[in-house]
């Protein structure tokens, strides 16, 4: 997979939107996935892996007793698709992985923690309409019938009802990306995209290994971080945005207030 490591603000714009002109439109539209990680050498791991034991016994339990004791009219449509999005939107151990369709709002999350500034950052970025090209023959088509290159909790109904179901279908390991329905301000403003594998045990990093092609990394110096946070700010990418309430209100204030650590 390339590796890139930026020198300065402007570098860094032109890669995270390298490759984004689409000649037929004869616009500028990336086909590129956003996350971005304070610390460099932090992994892909999802949050059920993360969680330790068994990925495909502990995901059951953890879906299930999530759907049982949220608040009653949490969502309007009873699907396993809604829910897994819910659950990880709320910080749920999950299969599934956080991404965003804007490389700014990644960058937010690569620089939001203070304590990380000794480290190098990473942006990574997937291009998931290459991604699909390695989909099974029935998922391609939705996204072929539906003219889309992502998928929604709609079409990921059409292919199964459950995720023990959609793990017998597709015997395959691959990845989709979907994007979650609009539960509250908080993802409609972080633009978010989830990535999902095709079984709770798989690993879109070692994944991506043998796909190195669809995916580069950006790297940003430690000592290039306070620069591209500042310009955020000014930019208004910050938690009073992104994270909408008081909660993300206090959160900006209490980080934009800190000195700056020499």
């Amino acid at each position: 997979m390339v590796e890139i490591r930026v020198q300065s603000w402007n570098e860094l714009n032109e890669r995270l939107y390298e490759g984004s002109w689409e000649e037929p439109l004869a616009r500028f539209r990336s086909n590129f996935a956003f996350r971005g990680l304070g610390n460099a050498t932090y992994n892909l791991k999802t949050g059920l892996i993360r969680l330790g034991g068994n990925p495909e016994k502990l995901e059951g339990h953890l879906l299930r007793n999530f759907t049982k004791y949220a608040r009653h009219g949490a969502l309007t449509d009873n699907s396993t698709w809604n829910w897994l999005a819910l659950a990880q939107h709320h910080g749920l151990p999950t299969r599934l992985i956080d991404w965003t369709f804007s490389p700014y709002v990644a960058l937010h999350f690569a620089t939001v923690h203070l304590m990380d500034y000794q480290h190098d950052a990473v942006i990574w970025c997937v291009d998931f309409v290459k991604t699909n090209q390695l989909l099974p023959e029935r998922l391609r088509t939705i996204l072929q019938e539906e003219g889309s290159n992502a998928f929604t909790v709609e079409m990921l109904k059409r292919v199964a009802g459950t995720l023990s179901e959609y793990d017998r279908i597709v015997n395959d390991e691959c990845v989709v990306f979907f994007e979650p329905p609009s539960l509250d301000d908080r993802i409609v403003n972080q633009f978010a995209l989830f990535s999902m594998m095709s079984n709770p045990n798989a690993r879109l990093d070692h994944w991506l290994e043998s796909h190195t092609e669809l995916a580069r990394k950006i790297i940003i110096p430690a000592g290039l971080k306070w620069e591209v946070r500042d310009k955020l700010d000014q930019a208004n990418i910050t938690e009073r945005v992104l994270f909408p309430g008081l909660d993300g209100l206090s959160s900006w204030l209490k980080r934009y207030y800190t000195p700056k650590i020499r």
